[in-house]
Order: C-alpha cells, then structure tokens, then sequence
C-alpha cells in the first residue's frame, strides 16, 4: 500500500538530555552550600533523560501493580507484584542515595545536594519516589527510640536496593513506609481506634485498619495506635525476625486517579508485633516529624513535575509551527511559556532553600529551623496547589498531542494533585501555617527577616511586604482559633509563599525572572491563567533557560 502521507511538522525524538542542566536548580545548589555535589547531580540528570528511564517510567506506569493476597495452595502471602520496571526506577533512586543517606553525611549542603538530586530524578516519574521520600522522613522520627535507630539507620541509608520479604535486619538496604490514616479520620488521626496492648516481651500488639497506607512492600513502617497511655507511634515491620510474616494484611489496593506505578493500599493488623518508639502518648507529635520531614520531598517532587511540564511546553513549542510560524516566535505564546518558565524557577528556589535550611537546622542553627518550621509548610501549601494549574497549562502547549498518552504529559497531568492529598490538603496545611504564627513567634521573626533582606530592590515588593507584615500582626494577634483568620488563610499561606519567592528572585534570580515575578504576582497586573504576563515582560530569557540540553 502507498505511503498516503509523509510525517512533518512533528516534535523530533528527545534522545538523552540532562534533566538537571537546569540553571535555576544549579544556582541554587551552589548557593545553599551544595555546590560540591554538581557532578552527582548531572549523574541524576542524565540518567533522568534517557530514553532507557523513561521507557521504565512508561512501563511502570503501564502495568501498575498488583495485589497476590495468597499462594496457589491458599497460603496467605500479602504481596504486590510489580513490573521489573519499576524495581529498575527504585533501584536507581536508593542507588542515588535519595533514601535517609542525608542523615548520615556531615557534609555541609547534604540535605541540598539531596534535593537537588531528588529534582532532577523525580522528572523521569514521580510515583516511585513515595518510598523513596517516606525512607528520607522516618529517621529523625526513628531516633526518638535509640536501640532501634541503631539497628535500622543505617540499613535506611544504604545504597543497596534489596526488595523481597526477609527479615529487615538480614538485608542490606531498607525501605520505610508511614501508615496513619484511617477511614472514620483521614487527616484527623486523633480519631483513630487502631489498638496497641503491651505483652509480655516488650513488643506491643496492633490491631486496626488503616485506610491508606502507600508503598505497602516497605520493610518497616512507623504506625500510629491508641496505646494504653494515649495515641502512640511504633515501628512495625512486614516480616518479623524469624522470618514469619507480620500479621498485617492487605485488603485491596487504591484506584488511584495518578500514581499509577506506586501500590497504596488499605490493609488490616491483626495483633501485628510492633515497637514502642518513643513514649506512650507522644505518637502523635512523633509522627508529625515525620510528616514535616516528608513535607520537603513532596514539594521538591512537585517542583520536578512543573520542571518537566515546562520543559516538554517550550521543547514542543521549539519545532512545532503553525500559521506559517514556529510556536515558540509567536508573541502569545511566548507569554504562555515564560510564565510557565517563571513559575518554575521561583518553585525551584523556594524548595532549595528549605532544603538549605534543613540542612543548616540539622547542624545547630535555630533561625534556620525556625524558618524551615514555617517556610516548609508555605512551600509545601503553595508549590503543590499551584502545579496542577501548571501541568493542564503545559499540555494545552502541546495542544492534541499533549492530551495523548505518548507525550507523557497527561501522566504528568494525572500526578499533579497529589502531594496537595498526600501529606495534607490545602486546608489541612493552610491552618498549620496559622498554628505555626501563633505558637512558634521565632518562625515569624526568622521569616520577615529572610523578606527583609530584599527590601529596595522592587517598590512592588517593598509594597507587599509592608501589606504582609500588618497581615501576619492581624493574624498573630487574633489566634488560630479566629473564624475570620481561618477564613482568611489559604489567602495569607498564598501571600506567603508569593513574597518568599519574590525575596529569594530579587537576591539571586536572573533579573528577567526576578522582574517578570514581581511584576506579575505582586503587582498584580496579569490575569488569571498562565501566559497573562504584563507588556514589556523581558520573556527571551526565561524561555531560553527552559531549553533542555542534550547529555
């Protein structure tokens, strides 16, 4: 049969680039103390642009896994089968260090480099990162109960990927996974009804359900349960130390809208042996730290996805022509690109300098917790909320092509809300920001003083700060408690975020992207929708800097 056609005008094949030739995300390493770990984090970068990892994240995501609750002879066996895909993804990112291995480097910058790392893997798929980041988050948590940090840390830390169902122990790389929810609560974890009754060796007993417990092939797991002495976190592990398994059961896996290639399930202990870690009682502050340390992953992951989202809008919008022009020349969609370019990098360095001040926490200095305290939850509120807007943005660049499955966009697309689920909803994180005003006044003090050292450099910033000052007094002095304030609060965390972003631009952006954000966040002269930047945007440079580079 004759050829009825020759294909033209199609985006060429990506072949390998370097997802973390990316100068916002360099700069930034550099600037937060981390500049020693740039050749590994290229390493990350070009292993994210190959075509070999994506055509795994392609596959993980094709063939999600699946749930095998018994053996071919009715033995109960409670396993998720994965595509070897998949294992090829998580294997590469434990292998990166991307699991607890911060935790143990005394490297200045090692929780930077980390997250840079991290931003540069997570673009080639997002979903495998959920253990990976819950691995991250337990160890701080874990220290609460020496004896077993002792054990487990460094096992946490390894670079060895070491799937299957052994004791954890005997392996030399571990997974970490956190199981909270529960139906009656969900976010509300104060109601659960999970129990936890001492024996007689020292291990607690869990019986429970738990509604949505991620990544459920973890080897451990640090659970919540009603214990005697009040709400309690334990560490549970799937198989015990002989070699039994726990009586943890998984009773379905979630439909999920996205994270296809991650199993989340819903699963019942049934007198599950578990360790007390910490006090009896203290479990739910326990755990929060967790959550506040996976509040970091989350918003770097979100960062990632609006990097690749970007990067796939310009590169299409490069070679595509229509009405007798390239895409990328035609004036209004130059608008829609450099918005798409600024929300991008002012997303990367916000999420790098939480992860700065992570690492400078950890080493002792109490403004930067202080800052981290407040300014990890703005980020997290802010950067996850804003990406789906973003990714449905980045695919209409790409028009009918972006809404098919080959582009990888809607993956992209169908990702995008997660992390404002994952670690808490908008509301959910909005009233942190509000406990956070109210009981930690040092985290005010830290974070007007990091928007003050950008004062003079824009009167539209200079203007939004003084607005946001009288904004936090109001707040501050009326209580987390207030209607009003509650009332008003996703419009304080977004004001938040916007000055933060604004302040780290103006000391250190390119002042095309420093520019263009202050005059179209701040001043308020744009639209509602991405590509409404103000006349006289200086958009050359922001695109340019989106441009993906070849490995």
């Amino acid at each position: 049969m004759p050829p009825t056609h020759e294909v033209a005008n199609q985006v060429p094949p990506l072949g390998d680039v370097d997802t973390a030739a990316d100068p916002a995300l360099l700069e930034a390493l550099h600037r937060e103390g981390a500049g020693w770990a740039e050749a590994e984090v290229h390493a990350a970068g070009r292993l994210a642009g190959s075509e070999q990892a994506r055509e795994w994240g392609r596959l993980a995501n094709e063939y999600p896994p699946v749930l095998r609750t018994h053996d071919r002879v009715g033995h109960r066996i409670d396993e998720v089968e994965f595509h070897p895909a998949w294992h090829e993804l998580l294997g590469t990112a434990v292998r990166l260090g991307l699991t607890a291995g911060p935790w143990q480097d005394d490297r200045p910058g090692a929780h930077a480099a980390h997250a840079a790392t991290s931003l540069a893997w997570t673009q080639v798929e997002a979903g495998h990162m959920c253990p990976v980041g819950m691995t991250y988050a337990a160890v701080p948590t874990l220290r609460h109960a020496p004896d077993l940090a002792a054990v487990y840390e460094p096992l946490l830390a390894a670079r060895t990927y070491e799937p299957g169902s052994r004791p954890p122990a005997q392996k030399q790389g571990l997974l970490a996974g956190m199981s909270m929810t529960e139906k009656q609560g969900g976010s509300d974890v104060r109601t659960n009804t999970t129990r936890a009754v001492p024996a007689a060796d020292g291990t607690y007993r869990l019986t429970g359900h738990k509604w949505f417990t991620s990544a459920p092939m973890c080897d451990v797991f640090l659970v919540l349960a009603q214990a005697p002495g009040g709400m309690s976190c334990f560490l549970l592990p799937r198989i015990l130390p002989d070699g039994s398994r726990n009586r943890m059961y998984l009773q379905r896996l979630k439909d999920k809208l996205g994270n296809r290639s991650n199993a989340s399930a819903e699963l019942e202990y049934d007198d599950a042996v578990a360790w007390l870690v910490g006090e009896e009682g203290d479990g739910l502050r326990l755990i929060l730290e967790m959550v506040d340390n996976s509040r970091l992953a989350v918003t770097v992951w979100s960062a990632a996805g609006m990097r690749a989202a970007t990067v796939a809008a310009v590169r299409h919008a490069t070679h595509r022509k229509a009405f007798g022009a390239y895409l990328h020349d035609q004036p209004l969609m130059r608008n829609v690109l450099a918005d798409l370019a600024l929300e991008s990098e002012a997303a990367t360095a916000l999420v790098m300098r939480i992860a700065g001040a992570t690492d400078r926490a950890v080493r002792g200095d109490d403004n930067e917790a202080a800052f981290r305290r407040i300014a990890g939850a703005v980020g997290e509120y802010w950067v996850c909320k804003r990406t789906p807007a973003h990714a449905g943005e980045a695919l209409e660049c790409l028009g009918g092509n972006g809404y098919v499955e080959d582009s990888g966009i809607p993956r992209l697309y169908r990702e995008a809300p997660l992390n404002s689920v994952w670690e808490g909803s908008g509301n959910v994180i909005a009233l942190d920001v509000l406990r956070a005003l109210h009981r930690e006044p040092e985290s005010v003090v830290a974070f007007v003083g990091e928007l003050d050292a950008a004062l003079g450099a824009d009167r539209h910033y200079d203007s939004a700060v003084a607005r946001l000052r009288s904004e936090l007094a109001a707040a501050q002095a009326a209580g987390p408690g207030d209607p009003a304030v509650q009332f008003g609060a996703r419009r304080l965390a977004e004001q938040m975020a916007l000055t933060l972003q604004a302040s780290l631009l103006l000391r250190h952006g390119h002042p095309a992207v420093a520019d263009g954000f202050c005059a179209s966040r701040l001043a308020g002269d744009r639209g509602h929708t991405f590509g409404a930047l103000p006349a006289g945007a200086d958009v050359g440079p922001l695109i340019e800097r989106a441009l993906l580079k070849a490995a």
